[in-house]
Order: structure tokens, then C-alpha cells, then sequence
């Protein structure tokens, strides 16, 4: 079995009904940027930077805009982020983007050794009760990926303002022995801007931690 059939999918693919622009740019944009699995790099140029689960897409808009010599992948598999992640496309006339849209695991097997310089992973479901905890993105397996993706020197960047993600996330990361964290982590990243969920934590009363783990080697 191969694809996104061996990998089972937990949370939402689909909200309320798409605008009538956004069904449209589903339909007529989506399959111009739309990666294959089969040759995940075809139209990325030799800088690459990756985005897992990006929501909205403010933040991978933003970046694309302020690094044009940077090409960005977005996985999202929630069909209304991606057409807000479309939206944003057209009305900024960004060229650098491709998309994703189903679960980052099929696709992180998929890309080659050392193919980007940098990982974002922001703000991913929590999955707070503990017997879930095991459908959290970051794992033993997704680690071991994330490493081999990037390039020696490159960045994984994990963002969340659920503490106990936090602490799992350095837990999985330092297990794999391969990165080292740097930084410090009540600041955010270069050239941030704020998430929707950043902004609803800080409604809530809860600060976010931005981790920063290099891989060495």
C-alpha cells in the first residue's frame, strides 16, 4: 500500500460551504500549483523553504512575498485553508508557491534527501487528551523525515502555545539526537507575523514558545 491510504487521518478536511471565488479557485488555480507526489519538486527552484499544515496561509504568504527568491511548498490537507491560501495567491501575485493539499506525511516520504533549508511547523493540533497524543504531527517517525528532508545546517521551526506540545516536541526532537535547539524561544522567528491561533492563544491568556532545532551533520 502506498500514499496517503497507509497513513490514517485524524481531524477535519472540510468546514462550511467555499465562497463562490474560492470553488473557483479550487477548480482553476489549485491544479497549476498543485505538487505530485511523484515528482514533489517539479517547479520549485533551488532554494526551498516547507510549510506543514498552514492554516489560512497568512504566514506562508507572507514569506513568499518577502523572500521571492525562495520557493515555499504548503501541505494543508482542510480544503478552506486552501483556498484562502489561493485567495492569497492571486491577490498578491505570488509565483514562488506550490500546494499540497492532503496529509504532510505522504508527501515528506515523497521529497528527495536535503531538499529545503528550512521547516515551518506552526500552531499544529495539540491533540491534548493523552490518549490521543499519539495523532500528534511531531513523532519518532515524522522526526526522522524532517530531518532527512533538510539540508545539513537547516531549520526546523515549531511553534505552538500548548506547553505540553512543547515539551513533547523538544522530547521527539532530542530523541533523534540529530539537531541541535538554538535560540531563544519567547522570541518568535525572523520576519513573523501572527497566526489566527497565535492571535486566539493570546485572547486566552496563553503564551506560544517558537522552537528552533538545527540539524547537525
Amino acid at each position: 500500500m502506498s500514499g496517503e491510504k497507509r497513513f490514517q487521518f485524524y481531524g477535519r478536511r472540510k468546514g462550511k460551504s467555499l465562497r463562490r471565488h474560492h470553488s473557483q479557485l479550487m477548480e482553476q488555480l489549485l491544479p497549476h500549483l498543485r505538487v505530485s507526489l511523484e515528482d514533489p519538486l517539479a517547479g520549485l527552484g533551488p532554494r526551498r523553504w516547507l510549510e506543514i499544515g498552514f492554516g489560512g496561509g497568512e504566514h506562508l504568504a507572507r514569506q513568499a512575498e518577502l523572500h521571492p527568491d525562495v520557493s515555499f511548498l504548503g501541505a494543508e490537507p482542510f480544503v478552506n485553508g486552501v483556498a484562502k491560501m489561493l485567495a492569497l495567491v492571486e491577490e498578491k501575485n505570488l509565483g514562488n508557491v506550490r500546494i499540497h493539499d492532503g496529509d504532510a506525511r505522504p508527501l515528506l516520504e515523497a521529497l528527495p534527501e536535503a531538499s529545503f533549508e528550512r521547516i515551518y511547523l506552526l500552531y499544529p493540533d495539540p491533540w491534548p487528551k493523552a490518549r490521543h497524543n499519539k495523532r500528534r504531527f511531531v513523532s519518532a517517525e515524522s522526526v526522522v523525515q524532517l530531518h532527512r528532508i533538510l539540508r545539513p545546517g537547516g531549520l526546523f521551526l515549531f511553534a505552538s502555545d500548548i506547553a505540553d506540545y512543547v515539551a513533547w516536541a523538544r522530547e521527539h526532537v532530542a530523541g533523534h539526537g540529530g539537531f541541535a535547539e538554538e535560540g531563544d524561544a519567547a522570541q518568535p522567528f525572523e520576519d513573523w507575523i501572527e497566526t489566527r491561533y497565535e492571535a486566539k492563544a493570546r485572547r486566552e491568556g496563553r503564551s506560544s514558545s517558537y522552537l528552533r532545532f538545527r540539524r547537525e551533520g
